[in-house]
């Protein structure tokens, strides 16, 4: 098991975002979590990776509780998280963008072949690496994110709506880039409304509501469940 996620209650001063939120993330799997909009998905994410604290609950990633370890340790850990949203540093270039990935690496030698290995992911990142990233469009932005988040060397990487507002054609050039980044050893945790294009590419899912996780199971058992396909699925 590479993430434990047990009994996590996190509130917005009187607001309880999450209740007794449970699940779990095997290494070398995808994992996806889909919701409407204010299930708490984000809100889960911003905890793992240390943004966010918990009132109560565990969080254990590799075997050791991180739930009050600080964002910047938990990414020396192996945990890097794409933001909804993009969140690139637009005034920077595509370049700069990737190398403030890497700033928590101690191990510099295998920086260029990090790099290399993120161009070849992401071919545009390397024909616009000199370029502004605010220039970008929003497809651009999204792989800049993904690219940068890489650079970290993650064990997990954990993505937040890397479809929103993308074309159908960037979504599926997107989604074929993560399963990329899977078969190259990264386990995923997957955060996304598109629910039939998460399923697709995922191992399990769980589905949150109101704070709640309410399903759980196989990616083939939420795609064949009806409930799930009314809500999410149309």
């Amino acid at each position: 098991m590479m993430l434990r996620v047990k009994g996590l209650n996190v509130y917005y001063d009187a607001i309880h975002a999450l209740k007794d939120v449970s699940f779990e993330v095997n290494e070398g799997e995808i994992v996806t979590l889909i919701g409407a909009n204010g299930a708490g998905k984000t809100t889960t994410l911003h905890t793992i990776s240390g943004l966010l604290r918990a009132k109560t609950g565990q969080i254990m990633f590799m075997e050791k509780e991180i739930q009050n370890v600080p964002a910047h340790e938990i990414l020396k850990m192996g945990l890097a998280q794409v933001p909804e949203g993009r969140r690139v540093f637009t005034r920077m270039t595509v370049l700069e963008n990737l190398e403030m990935g890497a700033f928590a690496r101690k191990d510099r030698s295998a920086f260029a072949g990090d790099m290399e290995r993120v161009f070849q992911s992401f071919p545009r990142l390397k024909e616009r690496r000199k370029q502004i990233a605010g220039t970008l469009s929003g497809g651009e932005q999204q792989m800049l994110a993904m690219g940068r988040a890489m650079m970290s060397s993650p064990r997990m990487i954990m993505l937040d709506e890397p479809s929103m507002g993308l074309s159908p054609i960037l979504v599926d050039e997107i989604f074929s880039i993560i399963r990329s980044i899977h078969e190259h050893g990264t386990t995923v945790l997957l955060v996304e409304q598109n629910a039939q294009m998460a399923l697709s590419i995922a191992d399990r899912a769980y589905v949150l509501e109101t704070g709640h996780v309410v399903l759980q199971g196989s990616a083939r058992e939420m795609l064949d469940n009806e409930d799930v396909r009314r809500a999410y699925l149309g």
